[in-house]
């Protein structure tokens, strides 16, 4: 499979088709649609049927909007054109059934951006489309009813760099990153994308474990073990990842003050997929893929494995988030 494909792609001309309507994506069409960007967006079930009905409620710390935002509710749906980009927004254990379902439609030189967390997307993507690129964002946004998404950071919604895959940068990134910018978030190609999406990797395991404990126990002592083992892990493998300096540059005051949405209040992705009862969850692609590579490398990284399967069995049965104490967790993971 080819992946030096000429690039065709300008601003001017580009329409993005947002694959998954969640937080990200709905907040990402919103904008987009809100300051005249050609876009249309991809959901399911009872989440099209409100955004088709009713259109879709972008709520911000100082605003509220309802935007008729272009919806289908397959990829089959949209007449896919030689200036489309899909921007894949769903969660990684939606992503195979999703690209699956795209390369019968969109053609496979479709160029497929991975606005998503994890880093096996690009992977999985790669496999069906010649011209992948990851996206790695911060963006704190929040859907927790249909048809209804909230975001928490202005007047930047968030940060979305974009980058080939596995590396380099070419027009098509930065066409793509100027309509992002364009659309109230801040983007830059770059040609080490994948660095940024490691060190985004590290930021999320402790996603699982605020579902668990709640928000206060992402900076406590069990996050402390989750990203040591993965550091290790990842030091083995010589898998490079920005630094925390480098990642409080990127993110300077953009997006590092979460400001609330009157009345409402959020979580991380995993925090909002427990508690809209969804019963399936990321964390496989997040710790999971720490203890992924701890398996491959014989590293031992029980912190990340204990989170995984416990984080899968809350979100199974269905129960609530953080309902479960931190201090249990580091007694259990310490052998106390």
């Amino acid at each position: 499979m080819s992946h030096q494909r000429s690039p065709r792609y300008s601003a001017a001309r580009m329409r993005m088709v947002i694959y998954g309507a969640g937080a990200i994506g709905g907040a990402l069409g919103a904008c987009r649609f809100a300051q005249g960007g050609d876009v249309v967006l991809i959901a399911r079930g009872a989440h099209f049927e409100a955004l088709a009905r009713e259109g879709l409620r972008l709520i911000s710390p100082s605003s509220t909007e309802t935007l008729a935002v272009p919806v289908v509710d397959d990829p089959g749906a949209v007449d896919w054109g030689a200036d489309d980009v899909a921007l894949l927004c769903m969660k990684s254990q939606d992503s195979a059934d999703a690209l699956a379902q795209l390369a019968e439609t969109a053609g496979p030189d479709v160029p497929v951006v991975c606005v998503q967390n994890g880093v096996d997307n690009e992977r999985m993507a790669a496999r069906l489309f010649a011209n992948v690129y990851g996206g790695c964002i911060q963006c704190p946004a929040t859907h927790l009813k249909p048809g209804v998404i909230e975001t928490h950071s202005e007047p930047v919604t968030g940060i979305i760099d974009v980058g080939r895959w596995p590396h380099g940068s070419n027009a098509t990134a930065e066409a793509i990153a100027a309509e992002l910018c364009a659309s109230t978030f801040s983007s830059i190609a770059r040609d080490d994308i994948m660095r940024w999406k490691y060190a985004k990797l590290l930021m999320n395991l402790t996603n699982a474990l605020e579902a668990l404990c709640g928000t206060a126990s992402r900076t406590g002592p069990v996050a402390k073990l989750l990203r040591a083992e993965a550091e290790t892990c990842l030091t083995a493998a010589r898998i490079d990842f920005a630094s925390a300096a480098e990642e409080r540059e990127r993110r300077g005051d953009l997006v590092a003050n979460r400001k609330p949405v009157p009345g409402r209040s959020g979580g991380s992705s995993t925090w909002q997929s427990v508690r809209r009862g969804q019963g399936r969850i990321e964390v496989d692609y997040l710790n999971g893929e720490i203890v992924l590579l701890g398996t491959e490398l014989g590293i031992p990284t029980p912190a990340n494995e204990r989170v995984r399967r416990l984080a899968n069995e809350l979100a199974r049965a269905h129960g609530e988030p953080a309902a479960l104490s931190e201090d249990a967790l580091l007694a259990e993971l310490s052998g106390r």
